[in-house]
Formats: C-alpha cells, structure tokens, sequence
C-alpha cells in the first residue's frame, strides 16, 4: 500500500497562521500536523508516500526532505510554474488533478492508495479500514464520521444506501440542502482506476468533481463508518480547541515535551521563571528561551512558544503563543492565537498590530532592536 498527503492548498480558514506557514506546517505541541500523518503512516508500514505541494512548498520540502528520519521515502510533486525572471510561482490544480499530474508523470499510483489532507491528525486503524475496502470490492473509499448539522457547511456530505454504499455526495452544503451528517474526513482508499476517472490538464477536485461523478455512475463507491480520533485544522477555532484538548491530555499518544516543573507545568531548556508572585495553573508548556517575570498569571491550558518574554504582571488564560512573542506588563490575554503581529480570539475574529493603539504594542523601531537581539516578537495588547 502506498500513500498522498494532499498539501498544495493555502489554507486560508486557518489566517494568520497560514501567513508564513503551509497549513500542513501549523505546530501541535511543537511538531508539525503532517509529521504524525507521516509517523502514523509508518508505523503501519506504509513507507512510499507523495505529496503535492505548491503554496510555501519550501517550507514542507526543507521539514521532511526524503523522509529518511521518520523511516520512509517521501517524493514531491509542486503545482506551479516559474515565470520568465525565475520566480517560482505556485498554482494548485485541485485536490484529484494533482493525483492526475502525479500518475501521468511517473505512474506512482500502481496499487492500492490511502490518500490523506495533510491538515489533521488521526489514529485510524488503517489496516481495519483497508480489510473492510478489500472485502467490499472498492473501487474507493471515504472514511467518514458524524458532526453536528450545523457543522455539516464545512465538510464534504456522504450519503448511503444501508450497504455503507454512497449514493450523493455534497460538497460543502448548506444546514438546509445536506441530505446526512456524516462528512468525509478527508481520509480515502483509491485504487488505481479511480486516477483514470480524472481528467488530464484541468484543475479538477476530487470533493466537488471525482466523488460526485462516482456516485453518478454508481461505480463500487463506499462509506466506512469507523471510530477514531480525528483532529481536524480546519479554521483557527478548530485550531484552538485542538490544542486545549491535547493539552489537557485528552488525546492518547500525544505527550507534553518538556520537563515537567510543577503540576501539569512542563518548560523547554534554558527557560527563566521569576517565582515571586507568579501563579502558572497547568496545563502549561513553556517553551525553552523563554522568560517569566514576576508577578504574572498563567492558566491553563496555554501553551508558550520558545523564546518569548511575558512580563511582570500579564495575564495568559487559555492561549497559544507562537514563539517569540512578547506580551508587556499587564496586559491580558484571554482565549487568544498569537502568531507574529497578528492575534486572533477563539472565534477567529483577527487583529493586526496596527489595530492597536501606540500603547498597546510597541513601535517597530523597538521592535527591530529586539530582532537583533536574536528574535522576532509580537507586542500585544489587552
């Protein structure tokens, strides 16, 4: 079996993190999102996969390489071109015309294939799921689960037939006009046939146009309805509400790093806690390089990204700080993303340093002297 981690797209749901990052790069408790796909993918020895690449494809390229450390082999397959002065420019060509590309260029899909949004962290028994695609004769399956209606407007809709066998399939609709709640998770098993449904040299998706053209011609299309945890990325509230989880430890095989100082407080190397006055209630990570002044108050769960500064007398319930981020004294931060010059509350509201007053955030001359200093911070506000 071999596998494709769908990661072209610019996940614009998930601004500001995805202003310098692609989205498969947002951290979880310090790893990338992708690297537990590509660690779950080998510990059931699948360790042939491809990824289509194209927005900061860099980013993703330098991370894994040819995934020689995490026991696989990883190959690349970047949607774009370069322009006539040599400027790279990305140009995505849909989730399925990327499978297209791929085949026509090297034939890479000659067996069975898991293919993956390469925005999620899961713990399917893959096995089970391709025991179960085997036994009905698949020619694809969606592995799939139930959310709340009001939640079905994000996600591809599978309807079936009492076989698991799907009949519709409705790409992002409205409360109104969704026939199920059971969405797909962006997880499916493909054999090699399905890649010859695809048209050649069109952007084509495989949510809105290679699932709904299946269906039509009723070819063996199937819905596996299975339990696992699913940790979608899908917006910055997803964003927030997975990391509370995982911090406070509701999710299996995902452990804190750090060592661990007081109860449920956990600090990266080289870290400066000034104790006087401070009150830090877990679950916390400090990341190392960082700096706590006395008097400040931190709640959990929040997590602090390396080498950022929290001064004497903030507050910090319920966040996440992406490193180097500097909050000045007394400020509060309640429920909120901070990434760089950007703040963004758990509803996804988003602010950029330039919405707060000269108080609030310091100037950017200040803000160079610190770069010099050895990082880049965020100033923020109440």
């Amino acid at each position: 079996m071999k596998a494709m981690i769908l990661a072209a797209g610019k996940g614009t749901r998930v601004r500001p993190l995805t202003y310098d990052l692609p989205k498969p790069m947002i951290p979880l408790l310090g790893k990338p999102v992708m690297a537990y796909l590509v660690e779950h993918l080998a510990k059931y020895g699948i360790t042939e996969i491809m990824v289509n690449v194209s927005y900061l494809h860099d980013k993703i390229e330098e991370y894994f390489g040819e995934g020689h450390r995490f026991g696989v082999q990883i190959g690349y397959s970047f949607e774009g071109y370069t322009n006539n002065v040599g400027v790279v420019v990305p140009q995505p060509i849909g989730s399925a015309g990327g499978l297209k590309k791929i085949q026509e260029f090297g034939g890479f899909f000659d067996e069975t294939t898991i293919v993956l949004c390469g925005d999620a962290v899961i713990d399917l028994d893959i096995k089970s799921a391709l025991f179960e695609h085997r036994r009905k004769g698949a020619l694809a399956s969606v592995i799939t689960r139930e959310v709340p209606w009001d939640k079905v407007s994000n996600y591809g809709v599978v309807v079936t037939d009492k076989d698991g066998r799907i009949t519709q399939f409705q790409e992002k609709p409205s409360k109104q006009e969704a026939l199920s709640n059971f969405i797909s998770t962006g997880i499916y098993i493909f054999e090699p046939e399905v890649i010859d449904l695809i048209p050649s040299g069109v952007t084509f998706d495989i949510g809105s146009q290679l699932f709904p053209l299946m269906a039509e011609r009723g070819l063996p299309f199937y819905a596996q309805k299975r339990p696992f945890n699913w940790l979608d990325i899908g917006s910055v509230a997803d964003y927030w509400s997975v990391l509370q989880d995982v911090l406070k430890g509701e999710v299996a095989h995902m452990d804190v790093p750090g060592i661990q100082v007081e109860d449920e407080v956990w600090v990266g190397l080289n870290t400066s806690i000034d104790w006087n006055g401070t009150v830090i209630k877990g679950p916390v990570y400090i990341g190392s390089g960082c700096r706590i002044e006395p008097g400040v108050t931190i709640i959990g769960p929040t997590w602090i990204g390396h080498g950022s500064h929290i001064c004497e007398g903030a507050e910090v319930v319920r966040s996440v700080l992406f490193e180097y981020t500097r909050v000045l004294h007394d400020v509060t931060l309640h429920e909120m993303i901070v990434f760089k010059d950007y703040s963004v509350d758990r509803a996804g509201e988003m602010k950029h340093s330039s919405e707060y007053s000269s108080e609030e955030w310091i100037n950017a001359r200040d803000r160079r002297r610190h770069r010099r200093s050895g990082g880049e911070f965020a100033f923020v506000a109440k």
